[in-house]
């Protein structure tokens, strides 16, 4: 293969390199600025106190559980003696709809409707009320272990339990738990968590009134990304190409050097065999080395090359062998020659002719033997 060739290649194969290192970078940032998105989603009223499902990358459901006890809450100190506010248990369920685990999620559940929030499990909560202009903030780890003393919230007390009050426009702000306690997050792929409220609303009610934004982000894993297999594929297809260029430069080389070598012994063998000839006629010695490199040049000012001037320069080198067949006393004479000598002298191009025609592995020779004294004009 010659350099030109060689360096082309080198540089489709460079070209082929950087584009894989393109599409694999490519992937790599794609999956980076993926999980780096922060999604919403926002479920109100109806949409969100439902047992339905959605197609939504991320879904939630909240339903409630049948209340199964009661409480007195007497506001304005009456004597209430019957339960007035029934307790029910909300789980808000979070589906992961998709291929990829959810790394983190929250979300901020606003009420429309006056509700007493008793208890919480797994995450934490930021409590947010309003009175007036006035906004109070209270964050909670644990609403199991809420102590109303140590917060500066609106709660409202019943038989020694506390109540924290939750107005229309008033909201909460739930966090889940990454400990192996709870594990809500992160939620794998096509799985769910489900975070659980418990709330008092009054008799034969239900929390039907509020709205839930969800803010989550997701975990795609570099192999789930379509990028990353087109550049494997690419990978695999450059690295099959450069094996078999190897390969086929390695046999490609191993040719050459052999073609190399069996040139030589032709060069050597038909040399020698045309040293046989120039030596049984002296006052030609070396012509036929001087007549096959002349050719040569002339051919590939021509435009020949290879293995085609090869060819050339051989049949150049074998024209006279046909003298092989003249009598030494002929070739040597000193004198003229005599019209039969001379004709036997001439016939020295059929007699090449005829050495020459079997060997048929050097296209021409024969008719470079048979022809060399042939005139231009065609007339012998």
């Amino acid at each position: 293969m010659n350099p030109k060739n060689q360096k082309k290649i080198g540089i489709i194969f460079g070209v082929a390199l950087l584009a894989g290192a393109a599409l694999l970078a490519g992937a790599l940032i794609k999956t980076s600025l993926y999980n780096r998105k922060i999604h919403t989603a926002t479920y109100q009223n109806e949409a969100l106190f439902t047992e339905e499902t959605n197609d939504n990358e991320v879904n939630v459901n909240a339903v409630p559980r049948s209340s199964t006890w009661g409480k007195i809450f007497d506001f304005n100190n009456e004597g209430l003696t019957e339960n007035n506010y029934s307790a029910y248990t909300y789980d808000f369920t979070v589906s992961n709809n998709t291929a990829d685990a959810v790394k983190s999620f929250t979300f901020k559940l606003t009420f429309e409707q006056t509700v007493y929030l008793s208890s919480a499990w797994n995450g934490s909560l930021e409590i947010h009320q309003f009175a007036g202009d006035k906004e109070v903030v209270a964050s909670i780890p644990d609403m199991r272990e809420f102590d109303a003393k140590k917060y500066q919230i609106a709660v409202f007390t019943v038989d020694g339990e506390s109540f924290i009050t939750l107005n229309p426009g008033d909201y909460l702000i739930y966090t889940p738990s990454a400990s192996m306690n709870a594990l809500e997050v992160p939620i794998e792929a096509h799985e769910g968590t489900t975070p659980g409220f418990i709330v008092y609303v009054p008799m034969e009610q239900t929390l039907t009134k509020a709205t839930l934004e969800l803010t989550y982000s997701f975990h795609r894993l570099l192999t789930s990304e379509p990028l990353l297999w087109v550049a494997a594929v690419c990978a695999l297809i450059w690295l099959i190409g450069l094996i078999i260029h190897l390969i086929t430069t390695a046999q490609i080389k191993k040719y050459n050097e052999r073609h190399e070598r069996d040139n030589v012994i032709i060069n050597e063998s038909i040399e020698t065999f045309t040293g046989f000839i120039d030596a049984k006629d002296p006052y030609t010695n070396g012509h036929s080395k001087r007549v096959a490199t002349y050719t040569k040049q002339i051919a590939a000012e021509m435009g020949y090359k290879g293995e085609e001037l090869e060819r050339i320069y051989y049949v150049a080198l074998l024209h006279d062998c046909g003298k092989i067949g003249v009598p030494d006393n002929i070739l040597g004479k000193p004198g003229r020659l005599t019209d039969e000598e001379f004709e036997i002298i001439k016939s020295h191009t059929t007699r090449g002719g005829e050495i020459l025609s079997s060997f048929k592995s050097l296209e021409g020779v024969g008719e470079g033997a048979l022809y060399h004294h042939e005139r231009y004009d065609g007339k012998g």
